[in-house]
């Protein structure tokens, strides 16, 4: 219990913070507008994903089933979707494991989540 505890505050924590600081990249940094359009996409759609990032940083911690199970699925999303428009790109093999490296510490999280709060989807792991 104690290891599961320890890899759930770990994973989830990291996880977090690297939402929070993407959340201000998008936000902030103007070399982002000129990445979003190398993969095609609008520049309102920077905006959205930097503050559903910085949301889904804020449900992770929320004491709420639905609001963390929500981040979780938003997030894996958004990773998914970022290893496919890097592909699509032929962006370099960094672009495109990055996304699947945060997408490894969000399964591992969830997992921890499952297994320390007891509920039924925990038996599958």
């Amino acid at each position: 219990m104690k290891a599961t505890k320890i890899t759930y505050y770990t994973t989830t924590g990291l996880l977090s913070l690297m939402m929070a600081f993407s959340t201000l990249a998008y936000l902030l940094n103007p070399e982002l507008k000129e990445a979003f359009q190398h993969l095609g996409f609008p520049d309102y759609f920077r905006t959205e994903l930097g503050i559903a990032k910085g949301l889904a940083a804020i449900a992770l911690w929320m004491p709420f089933r639905l609001a963390k199970e929500t981040a979780y699925i938003g997030l894996s999303i958004s990773f998914v979707s970022a290893v496919i428009a890097h592909i699509v790109v032929g962006d370099p093999t960094f672009n495109i494991l990055y996304p699947v490296f945060i997408l490894a510490i969000l399964v591992v999280s969830y997992m921890a989540y499952h297994k320390l709060s007891g509920s039924p989807g925990s038996r599958l792991y």
